[in-house]
């Protein structure tokens, strides 16, 4: 995992990359002041560090499927003496790992 320092300069030159940024201001299109673009790097290096941090929480939900599809793979499991849905859990948390 990166550090949040990393994931600045890992920011920083894609910002860099990606001059010049413009900005709209009173229907006027401006660049990016030096300001802006800090305020850009630190935006975008949070925004990885969330991404890093947090990011496994909404893909396993995606991947979880809905309630209902659980309940039914559960009742199903229960009439067929299977484990479909406790395989199903553990492959998305298996993909889906929670960072350390």
């Amino acid at each position: 995992m990166a550090t949040l320092e990393e994931l600045t300069v890992e920011a920083t030159a894609e910002i860099e990359a990606a001059k010049p940024l413009y900005k709209q201001v009173n229907n006027e299109r401006l660049e990016f002041s030096s300001a802006d673009y800090d305020q850009a790097i630190i935006d975008l290096a949070n925004s990885k560090w969330n991404d890093q941090q947090f990011g496994y929480i909404e893909a396993r939900q995606e991947a979880y499927g809905s309630i209902g599809d659980q309940l039914d793979m559960q009742f199903k499991d229960l009439l067929n003496d299977t484990t479909t849905w406790k395989d199903h859990i553990a492959q998305v948390k298996s993909d889906n790992p929670k960072p350390e």
